[in-house]
Formats: C-alpha cells, sequence, structure tokens
C-alpha cells in the first residue's frame, strides 16, 4: 500500500494575506481528499477579492459576477510528484466574509466549507439536483465538522 501523499498549495493574495488562515484551509482540502480516499493526491487553493473572481467567472463560465467558490479540474499526474494533480479552487474573500456574517460564525470557517466545497467539486460532485445537493451537503458539513473539531484539538 503507497504512503499518504497530500500536497495542497495555498495562495493568499496580498488584499487578502493578514484575513485568512492558510492552515486552516489546508487541513479542510486534506480531509477532504482522505474523507473520499484520496491519499495521493494534490491541489492549489486560492484565496482572492471579488474583482478577479467576477473576471474568473465571466472568462470561464460567462456570468459577469462574483461568486464565492471556483473549481478547475485538471486530473493529470503531476510528473514532479508523480500525485495525481486534482486541479485549482478559487475562493472569493468577500463573499466568505459575507457568507461567514449570515450564518453568524467566522470567516474561517465558511473559508473551510468553501474550501471542501470546491476540493468535493474536484472529486467529481456536483450539485445540480437535489438529490446530488443533499449528498454533496452532508458530505461537506460532515468534513467540516471534523475539520473544526480537530483544528479546535489543534489550537487547544
Amino acid at each position: 500500500m503507497s504512503q499518504e501523499n497530500i500536497i495542497v498549495n495555498v495562495i493568499v493574495t496580498p488584499k487578502t494575506k493578514n484575513k485568512v488562515n492558510p492552515s486552516i484551509i489546508k487541513h479542510a482540502a486534506q480531509a477532504t481528499l482522505r474523507a473520499e480516499g484520496k491519499t495521493r493526491a494534490s491541489l492549489s487553493v486560492k484565496v482572492t477579492d471579488d474583482q478577479e473572481m467576477q473576471l474568473l467567472n465571466k472568462t470561464y463560465r460567462n456570468t459577469d459576477s462574483t461568486t464565492d467558490v471556483l473549481a478547475f479540474n485538471q486530473d493529470y499526474i503531476d510528473p514532479e510528484t508523480d500525485l495525481l494533480y486534482l486541479g485549482d479552487i478559487v475562493i472569493s474573500y468577500e463573499q466568505a466574509k459575507l457568507q461567514a456574517d449570515e450564518h453568524k460564525w467566522a470567516v474561517h470557517e465558511e473559508c473551510a466549507l468553501l474550501t471542501i466545497h470546491g476540493t468535493l467539486h474536484l472529486l467529481g460532485y456536483d450539485h445540480s439536483n437535489p438529490e446530488e445537493k443533499d449528498e454533496m451537503w452532508n458530505k461537506q458539513n460532515n468534513i467540516l465538522r471534523c475539520v473544526m473539531i480537530s483544528g479546535m484539538e489543534d489550537s487547544a
């Protein structure tokens, strides 16, 4: 059996640098991959602003507005790491902050949720019908609970 090797590259733009905790984002992506049995994989997560998010959404989804999270599948074996590179996740800090305020929780929890959501998309999950949505939401909520519990234990 091959040894676990999960690489998560977190990129935080200068505008969001002191507002997010990259280790929570990394932990959320790793927990999602482990929960789905992907122990030899890599991905990248970028936290940016609404301006860049709107440009990406317009360019790749033909929707001229911002959004909270986008996932760009890659699915190739990286010759440098010999790991499956799943793709890239982009999160809007401003949307994460708005949604965190709506849910009455910390922005790092929303960033973790959006990371889990994006990682599940990279793994092939979708929410285009009620059954898919129920399955995806149940998975992301269960993983988020584990991430927040282990995050609290790590900080104790």
